[in-house]
């Protein structure tokens, strides 16, 4: 059982419970699911946050770590007796001793997911077959299913969206484009590095997948779906030009391309030459990255995961 939270809480590095409600259902574990269903006065982390709380891990995080503990202690016995709670922190909390230093009110819903209960089993699928999914639970009743086709929630329950993971393509081979990958991957996106007749052992990135194809075979074959971002930063200007070909008029939120912004408007001619709309090339991010002045590899890293954060967060 799990008796206290780790001193250093990397638990909450993870943004999203659906890994933690795969790897429970694997195991065959129960698991408590804390969401924030409500929020008053501007709290830390936004309406439909979740901590996902086993016997043995945590993961997620619902504050600034006031409240992690406690919900911790309360999911302890919803994993013992099934039961669903909704615990307040704030004004109108029955423990005064637990102060938000933000001054918000807010509201979690706790409730015990079983290894078989079929509305997680729903989600895991939605998730691998990247298909937008709304989740629907009062604590104690729950259902899942495709975003297009749900209905509106019954009183009392709480909906909410759970999207693709974020994916990023990499195209490179320089220092800068194994930072972009890198830090990519340590930012939650599901990240691919595309060397074209790279060598056959791939980069030693920590969660970083390595293709060695041309760039149309392996955006193809990856998929460039509405959450997917793609990086070109090959140094090569017919790579860099065969994979803007494939990935501007596709459904990727986002391509940026690395390189000097006096190559920009020949790149644009070449790729309207070669039939890519006005339209298409216009989303084209080039020089990538927000202009925050550096140059070194992670320095420019930090730049590109961040227009590409700012572009998702205002897409969506």
């Amino acid at each position: 059982m799990l008796d206290a939270l780790p001193e250093w809480p990397l638990f909450g590095l993870a943004d999203d419970a659906r890994p933690a409600l795969g790897e429970a259902r694997t195991a065959g574990e129960p698991l408590a699911l804390a969401t924030i269903v409500g929020l008053e006065g501007g709290g830390p982390r936004p309406v439909g946050t979740q901590l996902a709380i086993t016997r043995r891990a945590v993961s997620g995080f619902l504050s600034g770590g006031c409240l992690e503990g406690d919900v911790a202690a309360h999911a302890v016995g919803v994993l013992v007796d099934g039961a669903p709670r909704r615990l307040v922190y704030g004004e109108g909390s029955p423990w005064p001793d637990i102060r938000l230093l933000c001054g918000a009110r807010i509201e979690i819903q706790l409730e015990r997911l079983d290894p078989t209960d079929p509305a997680t089993a729903v989600l895991l699928d939605l998730t691998r077959e990247r298909i937008p999914a709304i989740w629907m639970s009062d604590g104690a009743r729950r259902v899942c299913m495709e975003a297009e086709t749900a209905p509106t929630a019954w009183p009392g329950a709480f909906a909410r969206r759970f999207d693709p993971a974020p994916r990023l393509i990499v195209l490179g081979s320089d220092p800068t484009a194994l930072a972009i990958a890198a830090l990519g991957a340590q930012s939650g996106c599901e990240t691919t590095l595309v060397r074209p007749k790279g060598p056959v052992e791939p980069p030693p990135l920590a969660g970083v997948a390595y293709r060695r194809d041309e760039p149309a075979e392996a955006l193809a074959a990856i998929g460039l779906d509405p959450w997917t971002a793609v990086a070109v930063a090959t140094h090569d200007a017919e790579l860099d030009h065969a994979a803007l070909m494939i990935a501007l008029p596709s459904r990727a939120f986002y391509v940026g391309a690395l390189g000097a912004r006096r190559r920009l408007p020949d790149r644009q001619i070449g790729l309207r030459e070669a039939g890519v709309a006005d339209s298409d090339i216009a989303r084209l991010h080039a020089p990538i990255g927000l202009d925050i002045g550096g140059k070194a590899p992670w320095e420019v890293a930090i730049a590109v995961l961040a227009e590409i954060t700012a572009e998702r967060e205002r897409r969506r």
